[in-house]
């Protein structure tokens, strides 16, 4: 869960960054957290990889494997955005490949979502050491890549796994277990805050009421919700 130091990182109204000076030189992007990321910066999501690859804007680059920038649809309608990289997710460049990242496949297969139908990315882009919750600075340093992730995929379904996501991108500072399966909607987006699949692997009761039970409620919801969208 995210640790007390941590803050409203960022909200989707502060997408409208200050426009950049004449000056600005997008190349400096990676270099330090104080150079901007203003939206439309990027045209694909292959030149911001390029640009996480090198990225040195908080101490998390200097001792990644990979910059794991998202896998998945890049017109998808839903949106996954989970916390930072584990070890497996740092040693592939890909996110949720490890056990958590199997379950949310299981998961998602349940109700017929493809790998078209969903992008999922992470708040921070570089493995936190032991896996730790990022800080405030790590993930306001890399707010900016995610904002130009939501900019280019633009989807209609943003699903926040953990606590760490859900107040980066929604302000809401209650537990997840308060605020799991309900619809925010925000700036044109359906968010629903859900259980991080790691959380339940520590807990794998299906029984009614349980984590494992509550989260097939929750993607069930999501689907309908889908469904609706597109007129299905």
């Amino acid at each position: 869960m995210a640790s007390e130091d941590q803050i409203d990182l960022f909200s989707l109204a502060e997408v409208a960054a200050p426009a950049a000076s004449a000056s600005f030189d997008p190349s400096q992007i990676p270099t330090s957290a104080r150079i901007p990321i203003p939206p439309g910066t990027y045209a694909s999501m292959e030149e911001m990889k390029a640009h996480c690859d090198q990225c040195q804007r908080c101490e998390l680059g200097q001792n990644r494997t990979h910059a794991v920038i998202g896998r998945g649809g890049l017109a998808a309608p839903v949106m996954i955005v989970g916390e930072g990289p584990g070890q497996t997710e740092d040693e592939t460049g890909l996110p949720f490949v490890g056990k958590s990242g199997q379950l949310l496949t299981k998961i998602l297969e349940s109700v017929q979502l493809t790998d078209e139908d969903v992008f999922i990315c992470n708040v921070v882009k570089c493995r936190p050491p032991e896996n730790r919750t990022p800080t405030s600075a790590e993930a306001d340093a890399c707010k900016g890549y995610l904002m130009e992730q939501i900019r280019l995929i633009n989807p209609k379904i943003i699903l926040l796994t953990g606590a760490t996501a859900l107040k980066g991108l929604l302000g809401i500072k209650q537990g997840i277990t308060k605020v799991r399966g309900q619809w925010i909607e925000q700036d044109g987006r359906f968010y629903m805050p859900i259980f991080h699949p790691a959380y339940l692997l520590r807990n794998p009761s299906r029984e009614k009421g349980s984590p494992k039970w509550l989260m097939w409620q929750d993607i069930q919801a999501v689907r309908a919700k889908l469904d609706e969208i597109r007129g299905t």
